[in-house]
């Protein structure tokens, strides 16, 4: 993680050296542990939150540090590099501040210096089991009772589902379609929501996903987010944002498996000589290291114009796609420089392919990334 970085302000590189001092003592020891026992670490979310890391993006007025995108994003990119499931973390919690910050009354907004300093973990709760990419299909309802809404369905794929504080809910509060879709904010001790057994993921074992069964809940109808009807519209602007955080995850943990493979093919000796000696292992780090700066540049480019305030959906789109896809395949070469070594738990190349894959997957899958790309054009 020692490229030379071009950041907006000085205050920008004394932000990624807190990032790097921190992973480096907070993250990186501990990881392996948490990753086995399958534990989400909320105490070090509350540390990163307590150092000002959760609400980098959000004005300072709100409890945030008033951040570019483009800076938050490069600390993101280094908690990655140390701990995958604490960097998706971040992102998923930034992702969740976004409802509240953008369409919130001010009596929500209230909310938000608890929210941004980490006090209050958040949720997003818009897949259902039988709707991930169909999002305007959702059939979780709430119909308004009196001073409250009481919201009956089930939510999928959850993550910090069980350790939240809070979570935002899409629900139907009227027509089919996206246009009879809301957004509640409901505290997580809300009788009636009950966060289902984890899933057994493939990776990210320590930040467990679960289903959230919402047996009529009643969450106060100031809770709602917005206008009524406006769900679909608030949660597809916050998942743009939301891309970007996805993407820059895989650029950390590329770059993580690439510096593995790099020191393991510098010390590892084979017919006399080290294996980065061989033209094949160097010609594949190569085309890594060139492809994780590729998808770096992309990921950067989409934030500057968000910063902008310019249309930079269709970027998020291709950012995500391209970088995700690259970790991927970074990783599972990874995995082929060390050889039967990268095989086995005692290096992490093996774990870095395994959480790979899932980056493919959430915030949209890369084939839907793909029909937000045609759709620019």
């Amino acid at each position: 993680m020692g490229m030379d970085r071009l950041l907006p302000t000085p205050e920008a590189y004394d932000l990624l050296d807190l990032a790097r001092e921190l992973a480096d003592r907070e993250l990186a020891p501990r990881v392996d542990d948490f990753e086995s026992r399958g534990e989400f670490p909320r105490e070090v979310i509350r540390t990163l939150g307590r150092a000002g890391l959760l609400g980098l993006p959000y004005p300072e007025e709100d409890g945030g540090a008033g951040q570019p995108y483009e800076v938050y994003l490069q600390v993101v990119e280094i908690l990655a590099s140390r701990w995958l499931a604490v960097a998706e973390a971040v992102s998923v919690h930034t992702l969740s501040c976004h409802p509240v910050y953008a369409h919130g009354g001010e009596q929500l907004r209230k909310l938000l210096p608890d929210m941004l300093g980490g006090e209050l973990l958040g949720a997003y709760c818009l897949s259902e089991p039988q709707g991930g990419s169909d999002a305007a299909s959702l059939t979780t309802r709430a119909v308004l009772d009196g001073e409250a809404y009481v919201v009956t369905g089930t939510k999928a794929w959850i993550t910090h589902a069980g350790n939240a504080d809070f979570y935002n809910v899409f629900c139907r509060t009227g027509e089919p379609g996206a246009r009879g879709i809301s957004c509640l904010l409901a505290d997580a001790g809300t009788p009636g929501i009950v966060p289902q057994a984890p899933e057994k993921t493939m990776g990210l074992r320590s930040s467990p996903v679960a289903q959230i069964a919402f047996d009529g809940a009643r969450v106060p109808a100031d809770r709602l987010v917005g206008e009524p009807g406006a769900g679909f519209r608030i949660a597809m602007d916050a998942l743009d944002s939301g891309r970007l955080g996805i993407a820059t995850c895989a650029v950390g943990l590329a770059q993580a498996a690439l510096d593995y493979a790099v020191a393991y093919a510098r010390d590892r000796s084979q017919f006399g000589r080290s294996v980065l000696d061989f033209q094949g292992i160097r010609f594949l780090l190569a085309d890594a290291a060139t492809g994780i700066s590729a998808a770096r540049a992309l990921v950067l480019a989409a934030a500057r114009l968000k910063d902008a305030g310019r249309p930079y959906a269709a970027e998020a789109a291709k950012a995500k796609l391209f970088a995700t896809d690259m970790a991927m395949r970074v990783t599972t070469d990874a995995v082929q420089v060390l050889g039967g070594y990268g095989y086995v738990t005692d290096h992490p190349v093996e774990r870095y392919m395994r959480e790979a894959k899932v980056l493919q997957i959430v915030e949209g899958t890369n084939q839907i990334q793909r029909l937000v790309i045609a759709k620019s054009l």
